[in-house]
């Protein structure tokens, strides 16, 4: 290949569609399923070289496995191709494809939106007519579900058998993984993920196909040991198919929404994030404020490796305006004629889009400062709400907090909030996130405005995006914290007092750069706000049994949990540690003394009632932690 992404791919796997990947398994004889595993595992060795139209993988030296990449992904099973006699019913062939990121659905190249997003203008009004036909009574889509009338004379959706059918090989398969655990799911276990994801996909179920794609990308990054997995983002997706396959109206939401052409739309830059995905994808986006004050986004993301993100960033925003995009996120101005926009606020880059630049405003001007007026407490909980809300409902930014606050010895003190710990979104060496917060950690007394995003199970730390302070000579600074490596220039010199001493509750800084107004310091020997230790334990039996599946969560059970749950009021977490505990090690017999054979459902469902029941113990909990405590009347 000649692209910037062909490059890319000549030192990393293409991204390969789940089709593709489920379907290598399925050609193997069964005396060749038993060794995939190990197969797998010797994959990661054999070296990637770049070939004309994708890459190839020397196996030895007489075989090699060929995969050509299509608009950057691998997506017909004749697109991989083996060298050796047994080929295509061979291990060298289905490892490589089982190694291989999946491509995620979701994650479009450019390209692919662009012809899209071009037809999205003739498909308007063409829609609106389609809507008003199927309003009076028109047909639907073959392949959606009947409405099945009720005694109220309204309509709720039925699935049709092949839904149904799609739903339990869905149910069987995440039990499936979830009875065996991260360490006993191998390549088998997610190979029939995929091929439960597909029928659901075919069958109109976009929303838990979805969801077990990313299940079954995330088994292969924990069994990769990739830097950037983590163990609750399984569980929680985990939790989410296991529910979805339970409440058949939520599954058969859609998945996916079009581009809808809109009116002229003025854009204010906010920041621009640099993109990384575990899935073979890399680029960078930026966040804009509409009038209305809604967010919207531009992005530039296609396969590719972390490096790709900085070049991204400098892609021109759509229209032929010559503004790059991380210009646009620095504080400058864009007008766009003709856009099309998702329902989720990414803006579409098809032909018809003309822009021209217009003035910004900073953080402090209008109308971004607004972002900033809201209490900390309340933006914490509308990202909570906004994260609760499923995948391709949300809105763009709705998980961004926009914080004012101060540097101290014992962290970041948020104005009107608690005192919180900077993390860095992404570890990667290649974006400078942690070398930029701990340039910040050594200047006690400076004062910050953040753009952070809200760590749901951490409540003492939020991943700091971008930053803004006063420099120097007195302007402000503002900067993408994962794209510009900053240096102890850029940062005013530590004040006077040391790093470790806190600034007295109620006395303003005296010096250094200015304050934001109505900020004070926090109290002396303030803390980052905890949650309950009995709840953090809860949450790691539940992840525990997520890595370790049945047998683990069998043998590793905590006989004191429940009632530590219940001396600190945590009664109904007692009962679903309980629950969860019965049901791993519910291993029952007959009459006649012979052991039945195990109830997956039953765990499965005593394990997603715990989870359930963590998630919404520790929202509650969460936004409580970062409500101040009302003033001590009785002191006056």
């Amino acid at each position: 290949m000649t692209t910037d992404s062909a490059a890319d791919s000549a030192t990393v796997l293409p991204p390969v569609t789940a089709e593709v990947a489920a379907g290598a398994l399925d050609l193997l004889p069964a005396r060749l399923r038993k060794r995939v595993d190990g197969a797998v595992a010797k994959a990661a060795g054999w070296p990637v070289e770049a070939a004309e139209d994708g890459v190839l993988v020397r196996v030895a030296e007489d075989t090699a496995v060929t995969l050509r990449v299509t608009a950057g992904i691998v997506a017909s099973p004749g697109d991989a191709v083996c060298s050796c006699l047994l080929a295509p019913a061979c291990l060298h062939r289905a490892a490589v494809l089982s190694f291989a990121p999946l491509a995620v659905e979701q994650e479009e190249t450019e390209e692919q939106e662009e012809k899209k997003e071009e037809t999205a203008g003739e498909e308007g009004k063409a829609g609106e007519r389609g809507e008003r036909r199927e309003t009076a009574g028109g047909p639907g889509e073959a392949g959606a579900a009947a409405p099945a009338s009720t005694a109220g004379g309204t309509a709720e959706l039925a699935l049709t058998p092949a839904q149904s059918k799609a739903l339990d090989a869905l149910r069987e398969a995440v039990t499936a993984v979830l009875v065996a655990g991260v360490s006993g799911s191998g390549v088998v276990h997610r190979a029939e993920l995929l091929h439960a994801a597909h029928s659901a996909r075919l069958a109109g179920l976009y929303r838990p196909a979805g969801t077990a794609v990313r299940i079954a990308r995330l088994l292969g990054e924990a069994r990769s040991d990739d830097p950037g997995f983590r163990l609750s983002g399984l569980s929680g997706e985990l939790a989410e198919l296991l529910d979805l396959v339970r409440r058949p109206a939520a599954a058969l939401s859609p998945a996916r929404r079009d581009y809808r052409p809109e009116g002229p739309l003025r854009l204010y830059g906010l920041f621009t994030e640099p993109v990384v995905t575990a899935s073979g994808y890399a680029g960078a986006t930026v966040y804009a404020l509409a009038p209305d004050g809604t967010l919207r986004t531009l992005s530039d993301v296609a396969p590719g490796g972390p490096e790709r993100a900085l070049q991204a960033s400098g892609s021109p925003v759509p229209g032929g305006c010559a503004l790059g995009l991380r210009e646009l996120g620095d504080g400058r101005g864009v007008i766009l004629t003709a856009p099309t926009v998702s329902p989720d606020g990414r803006i579409g880059g098809g032909g018809a889009v003309r822009s021209v630049r217009a003035a910004g405003a900073g953080w402090r001007e209008a109308p971004l400062a607004a972002l900033w007026e809201r209490p900390p407490a309340e933006q914490l909980a509308s990202a909570l709400a906004w994260l609760s809300e499923p995948a391709e409902a949300r809105g763009a930014g709705g998980d961004l907090l926009f914080l004012d606050g101060v540097v101290t010895g014992t962290g970041f003190a948020v104005a009107a909030g608690p005192t919180l710990r900077l993390a860095a979104p992404d570890e990667r060496p290649e974006l400078p996130y942690a070398e930029n917060l701990a340039l910040f950690a050594g200047r006690c007394g400076l004062a910050l405005r953040l753009i952070a995003r809200v760590v749901p199970d951490r409540p003492d730390r939020v991943r700091v995006l971008a930053a803004s302070w006063t420099g120097h000579d007195g302007e402000p600074v503002r900067a993408d914290l994962g794209l510009r490596l900053l240096n102890r220039s850029h940062i005013p010199a530590e004040r006077a007092g040391g790093a470790g001493q806190a600034v007295p509750s109620g006395q303003a800084v005296a010096s250094g750069p200015a304050v934001p107004a109505g900020l004070t310091g926090p109290a002396e020997g303030g803390a980052p706000p905890a949650l309950p230790v009995e709840l953090d334990l809860l949450r790691r039996t539940v992840d525990r049994a997520v890595a370790g599946g049945r047998a683990v969560t069998a043998a590793s059970a905590d006989d004191e949990l429940p009632r530590r749950l219940r001396a600190v009021g945590l009664t109904t977490g007692a009962r679903r540690v309980e629950a969860l505990t019965e049901a791993a090690a519910d291993r029952r017999h007959d009459v006649l003394g012979r052991l039945l054979p195990a109830d997956p459902g039953g765990f499965a469902l005593a394990w997603l009632s715990a989870a359930v029941y963590a998630s919404a113990a520790t929202e509650s909990l969460l936004v409580a932690a970062w409500t101040p405590a009302p003033p001590d009347i009785s002191a006056n």
